[in-house]
């Protein structure tokens, strides 16, 4: 999960000031985190302790406001709402927050079961769905020691997204896309191109469009891939920027996960 975090905070500036190129600096200033983040953290929480998922997720929107700008249209209504209900969306936002998801189960079917769940609470048209469900099946799958092929092969062949593709292949003509359908393939290519979790991040990015939520997909699937392989120093900025309280819940994600592991050898 803190893969994802780090790469919506990389990708953060430069949403609106695309760079369609992978040498760029990965941290500023002015980097910092999104609604990508925070709702990450939501779906963690809702993991870890349970409970009504459309009232946690709106807890969150409203004791922690986007530093780099508000919540979507229809979602920050949504977060307002005294009785929430799906609004049909097929937004990325279902996507961009389902890398706990990923981490979390022991099994694939349930991973696909919950992801669903976690999306249908707000993106219920099946494109919303099926966006949430091959981001977290990537990054199950790359946990459990499948190889790049096998994660390509199964994402074809059971959500039909074309991966045959490169990030050179998109680069050139994308641009800003809102949609799952138009964000997660793009998002497990630049997994697929890379050659570490820095290289990951930096094709995500160097897309253009929608770069926060790109990486932050990108960096959920990578970070389950290459497991041990991120920088330090990408962890601790994270950390520095981060909310603290959001932080918390990140760490209390990584110790279970860790005590479960410990367990189970």
């Amino acid at each position: 999960m803190i893969g994802a975090i780090i790469g919506d905070i990389v990708g953060s500036i430069y949403e609106f000031d695309n760079v369609k190129t992978t040498n760029f600096p990965l941290f500023s200033r002015e980097s910092s985190y999104t609604d990508d983040s925070i709702m990450t953290v939501a779906i963690a929480d809702w993991l870890l302790h349970g409970g009504e998922l459309a009232k946690i997720m709106q807890g969150y929107g409203r004791k922690y406001p986007c530093p780099m700008g508000s919540y979507g249209g229809r979602f920050g209504l949504w977060l307002k709402d005294l009785n929430p209900q799906p609004y049909n969306s097929w937004g990325n936002g279902s996507a961009m927050r389902v890398s706990a998801v990923g981490c979390f189960f022991d099994s694939l079917e349930k991973t696909l079961d919950v992801a669903e769940e976690s999306a249908a609470i707000t993106h219920n048209h099946p494109e919303g769905i099926r966006g949430a469900q091959a981001t977290a099946a990537a990054i199950f799958l790359a946990r459990t020691g499948k190889s790049k092929d096998d994660i390509r092969k199964y994402i074809v062949d059971n959500f039909g997204y074309n991966l045959n593709r490169t990030c050179d292949d998109i680069r050139p003509d994308y641009e800003f896309d809102e949609s799952c359908q138009g964000t997660v393939p793009e998002a497990i290519i630049a997994f697929l191109d890379s050659q570490s979790f820095e290289d990951a991040i930096r094709l995500a990015v160097s897309l253009g469009g929608d770069s926060d939520t790109l990486a932050c997909i990108t960096g959920g699937i990578a970070e389950a891939f290459y497991r041990y392989e991120i920088p330090h120093f990408f962890v601790e900025k994270a950390g520095e920027v981060l909310h603290k309280d959001l932080w918390k819940i990140i760490e209390e994600f990584r110790e279970r996960k860790l005590a479960l592991f410990m367990s189970q050898r």
